[in-house]
Formats: structure tokens, C-alpha cells, sequence
């Protein structure tokens, strides 16, 4: 096996992305690697009030998820040691993202969190699953536990 000199952390912000981040870090540490971090916001549907759901047009979704994602992927480069430059936040499909940025910046190892999906919910697919799939470089998913 050969020694990881990039590694991409990819985040979700659930309640157990410690874990995972904490697996990105050790083994950046063991390989002396650079870890980098990138969180995706979904793209948010268009919603139709004919389907009972009301949003007010004043209210930017896109710019408060944003935001609030800016400031958690801030806190948690800053936690790891990871410098700004090193920080992506996009907006777009996870899968596609995630993918993307690790081309872009010669990452060798994707580091996510994957929660073991069953039945229905793996035969939709994961996050997890697409980017094992379409990724160039080696992906470690680490095992979530549904609590």
C-alpha cells in the first residue's frame, strides 16, 4: 500500500461526523498527509404550494444554509488543523461534489461517514456508495451507527 500524501475529509455535520473526522485525522497523521475538508449543501427542490407546503419568498434558504455551513466547516478546520485554503464548501449533489473536488486538488483518499443503508434506502443509493463508485482515488467509509 502506498503512503496517502492528500487526504479529502468529506462532512455532513451529523451528530456522529466526530468519528469520522477523527479517522481522517489519524490517518493524515500516520501518512504525514494533508487533510483537506469539503462540505456540499444539497440543492433544495422548488417548492409548489400546491403540495401544501408554504415558504415565504423573503425568506433565502440557500443563504441561511450556507451561512450556517460556512460556520460549522470554519469551527471544524480550525478543530483539525486544516488551513482555510484547504476548506471547500459547495453547493450541488454530494455524490457529484465530493467527487469533483477531490480530481481537482489530487486527493488519494476520501474519508465519509456511510450509515450502512438497507433495503429501500440502498437500493436509492447513498452518498457513501456514488462516490466509491465514480471516485479515482481509494474512499475509507466509515461506519455510522443508526442510533
Amino acid at each position: 500500500m502506498e503512503n496517502y500524501k492528500h487526504i479529502l475529509l468529506a462532512v455532513d455535520f451529523y451528530e456522529q461526523g466526530d468519528l469520522v473526522a477523527n479517522k481522517a485525522k489519524a490517518i493524515a497523521v500516520k501518512y504525514q498527509a494533508k487533510l483537506s475538508i469539503v462540505h456540499v449543501v444539497d440543492n433544495l427542490p422548488v417548492m409548489d404550494t400546491n403540495y401544501g407546503i408554504d415558504i415565504p419568498f423573503n425568506m433565502d434558504l440557500t443563504t441561511e444554509l450556507m451561512a450556517g455551513s460556512k460556520k460549522r466547516l470554519t469551527h471544524l478546520a480550525e478543530k483539525l488543523a486544516v488551513p482555510t485554503e484547504r476548506t471547500w464548501l459547495e453547493m450541488g449533489s454530494p455524490k457529484t461534489e465530493i467527487v469533483r473536488v477531490a480530481q481537482e486538488n489530487d486527493v488519494d483518499l476520501i474519508v465519509l461517514g456511510s450509515h450502512g443503508r438497507h433495503g429501500l434506502a440502498l437500493l436509492l443509493g447513498s452518498t457513501a456508495n456514488s462516490v466509491l463508485h465514480y471516485a479515482t482515488c481509494d474512499v475509507l467509509a466509515v461506519r455510522l451507527r443508526d442510533e
